[in-house]
């Protein structure tokens, strides 16, 4: 990166050395040529691991004309309430103002990402009524160089069709040592998906598939994919104790359309 830098200072002192030579007549432009795009204020940022292939994917029916609009109450609440109900959210949009164009641009860009549910959040005429929705909105659009200012948030959500439904994540050392071997532990359990109607629960650890022991994380991924539209049957250890669950795994989205036609 560095050499590429050099480089182009050393280019840009050249050709500032050849004003001297040349002079620079005025900008031609095409006839009929479109303006160039006008730069938004507004900032769009996508959920790590729900990208556009990601969520073409997993969602469970085809992007609407426009998606649905409304008024949030608190992020985070909301962002629950629709979990249970298989929403995901997708991405996060911040703007400077809450006036019409904001919320024009919340809507297009709803448009823009596939989105089917849009929440804004703006703070009311006296900040002090809702320090909490405050703070919400200052970290939705907070990164690793600070916060954004942002008087609109708005939060986008697509309902995905799940294979399965829950988060997982690698053992620990100590983890792997006290459960005797590999697995995974289930994190959050998202609403009418195939983990969810197996009543597993968040901190269940899933040790085997099918009888076979379960390596890690990846290699679970990989034994729900080869094994989705099936049943399949998972042990666990919950506070201790082994249990079964019998778990209907579903299909990718895109690939159940693909089966109807």
């Amino acid at each position: 990166m560095k050499l590429r830098g050099a480089a182009f200072v050393v280019a840009a002192l050249l050709l500032l050395g050849g004003c001297a030579w040349f002079r620079r007549g005025p900008e031609r432009e095409t006839p009929g040529a479109a303006p160039p795009p006008a730069v938004e204020p507004g900032r769009y940022s996508a959920t790590a691991g729900h990208g556009a292939e990601s969520v073409a994917e997993l969602r469970a029916a085809p992007a609407p004309a426009t998606p649905e609009v409304a008024d949030g109450g608190g992020i985070h609440a909301d962002e629950r309430k629709l979990v249970a109900r298989s929403f995901v959210r997708i991405g996060t949009g911040c703007y400077p103002t809450d006036d019409a164009a904001a919320r024009d641009w919340a809507q297009r860009m709803g448009v823009r990402v596939g989105a089917d549910k849009v929440l804004v959040y703006v703070l009311p005429a006296d900040a002090k009524a809702d320090a909490k929705l405050a703070q919400e909105m200052t970290a939705a659009c907070s990164d690793e160089s600070g916060p954004l200012p942002a008087a609109l948030v708005a939060t986008y959500y697509v309902r995905y069709k799940l294979p399965f439904g829950a988060q997982f994540r690698n053992l620990t050392a100590d983890e792997a040592k006290t459960l005797g071997g590999g697995g995974v532990q289930i994190g959050a359990v998202i609403g009418g998906t195939p983990a969810s109607e197996a009543n597993l629960r968040t901190g269940d650890f899933v040790l085997k598939f099918n009888g076979a022991a379960v390596r890690d994380r990846a290699d679970f991924q990989n034994l729900l994919r080869a094994n989705m539209g099936k049943r399949v049957n998972l042990t666990i250890s919950r506070g201790g104790v082994q249990v079964e669950r019998s778990v209907r795994l579903g299909v990718l989205a895109a690939e159940s359309r693909d089966a109807k036609q």
